[in-house]
Formats: structure tokens, sequence, C-alpha cells
């Protein structure tokens, strides 16, 4: 009993760290994102933080390479407004996504932290058993292909008329261009619908209607590292469902393949599951390390 509450004790503190970086990343991507929008503003007044960049906001944006590929891959051209470091951070974050899954929807976009630190307040004020679950099961399921139907719409707009249409309904260019002439009544709306949104549904425009999101949530069907449930040492008490935000019900799945898995690694025994070793993120089988965290702490749990 010794052994398995020393276990589960030192697990608790080394692993929950890992989760705690996951919050550091998101507030570090956050602020960088909103500083060099702010500075880009300032540049062009004359005036400018010298040591940060100044680049415009579609610069930074990986969704902006996949809006311009069939521009490019037609006329070996950008569309208007978009850079070649757009192109380039697609390539990137597509990468990333076939190796780990969509991490860039759960670690890098500002605007799902947003919505994360806007959940915070929904979970207060309906309790986390209740709340990110108002919509029912049955309605939810099909709104979630919503997004790929935009995808579509975004796609063929900016190949038909060569300009990011998308920019004037798009929420992460309206949350970090308020305060500018750029931004269009369109983006603010869905911006303030998104976050009013997030006081009922965790991340209700990356569930619903977010077109980066669609294409990065194709990398879950053949993604290297997943996150998997051991069966065997599973206490099949739904921790990891309630708190997963996109409302994926891990605990009946063997390997988490959902097109809404975000990789956050919430529902994970790093983070949620009690049990250690039970849901990991993991590209094969489990290690021997991870089941000798499992056993010691199921004996105490059962103790």
């Amino acid at each position: 009993m010794q052994t398995g509450i020393k276990t589960s004790l030192f697990h608790k503190r080394f692993f929950r760290k890992n989760i705690w970086i996951r919050r550091v990343v998101q507030f570090f991507f956050f602020a960088l994102i909103a500083l060099i929008a702010i500075n880009h503003t300032l540049a062009e007044t004359g005036q400018s933080i010298p040591f940060l960049s100044s680049a415009s906001l579609h610069a930074l944006c990986p969704f902006g390479g996949v809006e311009t590929l069939y521009t490019y891959l037609t006329t070996g051209s950008f569309v208007q407004k978009i850079h070649e470091s757009s192109f380039i951070l697609m390539i990137i974050s597509l990468l990333t996504a076939l190796l780990f899954g969509p991490v860039f929807c759960g670690w890098v976009c500002p605007l799902g932290t947003l919505q994360e630190w806007f959940a915070s307040i929904g979970r207060k004020l309906f309790k986390r058993r209740r709340y990110n679950h108002f919509i029912p099961a049955k309605i939810d399921r099909w709104l979630r292909f919503l997004r790929y139907g935009v995808l579509i719409w975004v796609l063929y707009m900016t190949a038909t008329t060569g300009k990011l249409i998308f920019a004037d309904v798009d929420p992460y260019f309206a949350l970090f261009n308020f305060w500018s002439s750029e931004v269009a009544v369109g983006g603010l709306i869905v911006l303030g619908v998104t976050l009013l949104a997030s006081l009922f549904i965790e991340r209700p425009w990356c569930k619903y209607a977010c077109p980066y999101g669609a294409v990065l949530g194709l990398s879950n069907l053949v993604r290297v590292f997943s996150i998997r449930r051991t069966a065997s040492t599973c206490r099949m008490d739904g921790a990891c469902d309630i708190t997963c935000p996109m409302n994926i019900n891990v605990s009946a799945k063997a390997v988490v393949r959902d097109h809404q898995c975000i990789s956050c690694l919430e529902c994970t025994s790093e983070a949620h599951c009690p049990v250690a070793g039970t849901v990991t993120f993991a590209s094969g089988r489990l290690p021997k390390q991870v089941m000798l965290f499992a056993k010691p702490q199921m004996m105490a749990g059962d103790e």
C-alpha cells in the first residue's frame, strides 16, 4: 500500500507538471500573437517595438497557406495578403499533426486558448457535469460536421475570387484587430457569439465552425502518437469523458481516432484519469514503465 501511495504521489507531481506546460505554451503564444498584432499597428504609425516582429496577422496564420494552396498550385503566386510564411507555417503544423495530432489547436491557437478561459467561467456557473453538455448528443454529432462545410465554402470562395473572403467573418482575425479599421463587423459579431457560447459550450468555434480545425482534425485518422486507453486498468468512472473539452467518449475507445481530438491530453492519466498508465499518449504498445506505475496505483485505489 505504501508503495502504491508513493507511486501515486510521484505520478501526480511529475506528470501534472507536464499538463501545466500546456498552459504556459498557450499563454506564451497568446501573448506573442497579441504583441505582434499591436506592434504591426504601431509600425503603421511609424512607431514599433524594435526587438519584436511587426508582421501582419495574415503572415502568422497557417490557415492562410491552406487558403492560397489552389492559387499557388495553379499560378505559382499567393492570394492577396497571404505571405510565404503562412505557407511554411501550414507545412510545419501539418507535419506536426501527422505525428502528434492537432497540437496547434490544443496548444498554440490563441482563439482556442481564449475559449478555454471563458470555459473556466462557464464551469463555475454550471458545474463540470452540466457545463459543455447542453446540446443533445444526437444534434451535437451532426453539428460537428459543419466546419467541413465552412472549409469547403472558404476554399471555393478564395479560389474563385482570389481574395480572403473568410477574413470578413474570421473571429481569430477580429480578436487581434478589433482596435483597427481592418476588422469587419462580421468578424466582431462572430467573435462575440463565439465567446458568449463558450460560457455554455467548450470551444464552440473549434467544434462547429473552424475550417483549419477541420483540416487538422483529419490527421487523427493517421497520426503516429494517439490517446490510448488500457481497458484492463480502466475504472470506467467517466473522468476522461467529463474532462474532454471536445466531448469525446474516451472511455469507450481503445485508441482515440475521433476527428475532433485536439491533443490537449486533459483525458490522460497525466491529467484527470485517476489510474496511472491507463489513458496515455503513445505510438503503440504501452511502455513497461507505464504499467509499473499503473499496477501499484490500482492496488492503492482498491485498498
